[in-house]
């Protein structure tokens, strides 16, 4: 059993077909597909597809490249649509963290203030909802792990996942210490992404969970916007190379960590 923790599987590129999408990878092994919203605009199309399917589940959140045209006023949506989804005996267990949040610094004009402050702005944010919802996140961190970690630290969640984790060894540790899993992928297929593929083979297993970021972040053997979540499996296999390790059993820890980080997705 394989879990997708990060899966665009709205995305425009699939062209209307996600739930065909999804079952091509229920085909190859994959038990569970995490869809985050980036935008108001998406909320409604992912928690749709989680109710649609058995195997999705979602997370609502303002993407850091969204913010620009994102107002104040979403964000006190996006407090009382969670707000609603969890109240109750009908509170919906598909939804299972607020992401896909966090800060990109990589962007040039997204780093240009005013931007810039209103990028952590919204970020610290959505902590606090995450906080006061006791939900874990799903962290965008493009070139801003310090300024991430320096919120994390004042703004206490229950952990979450750092998306596409591309920092440094002390980075890494740092988001472990706070109770966060480390989101690896595609980019861990290639030869020259030296540092990921060190970090994936020598970090904890138990700190690892796997992800498509699909369509985004395709393996080696793909073309740029052809990634899907039916990869996974392929993916986990260059993992477990890696490591020198079975293939069923680093499809069973990462999962298994999927599903501590993600406690609402276990229940569901």
């Amino acid at each position: 059993m394989w879990i997708d923790t990060h899966c665009h599987l709205d995305a425009s590129e699939f062209g209307g077909t996600s739930l065909q999408v999804a079952e091509q990878a229920a085909q190859a092994g994959v038990a569970g597909i995490v869809v985050p919203a980036v935008h108001k605009s998406n909320f409604d199309t992912v928690i749709q597809l989680g109710q649609q399917r058995s195997d999705c589940f979602y997370a609502l959140g303002i993407h850091p490249m969204y913010v620009p045209t994102s107002k104040e006023e979403d964000l006190l949506f996006l407090r009382q649509k969670v707000d609603g989804l969890m109240a109750g005996a009908d509170a919906d267990r598909k939804l299972v963290a607020i992401g896909e949040i966090g800060l990109d610094y990589f962007v040039l004009a997204l780093t240009q203030s005013p931007l810039r402050e209103k990028q952590e702005y919204f970020y610290v944010e959505q902590l606090k909802i995450a906080r006061d919802f006791d939900l874990p996140v799903l962290l965008h961190v493009r070139r801003s792990q310090d300024i991430i970690l320096k919120h994390l630290r004042r703004i206490k969640v229950r952990g979450g996942i750092a998306h596409a984790f591309n920092g440094s060894q002390q980075q890494a540790e740092a988001f472990i210490a706070l109770g966060f899993k480390l989101g690896f992928g595609g980019a861990m297929t290639f030869t020259r992404a030296l540092q990921i593929r060190r970090l994936a083979t020598g970090l904890p297993l138990e700190s690892i969970v796997l992800e498509t970021d699909a369509p985004d972040i395709p393996p080696h053997w793909l073309t740029a916007g052809a990634n899907s979540p039916s990869q996974l499996p392929q993916i986990g296999s260059v993992l477990a190379e890696l490591r020198e390790m079975d293939k069923a059993q680093v499809a069973a820890i990462t999962s298994s960590n999927a599903l501590t980080i993600l406690p609402r997705m276990q229940r569901a």
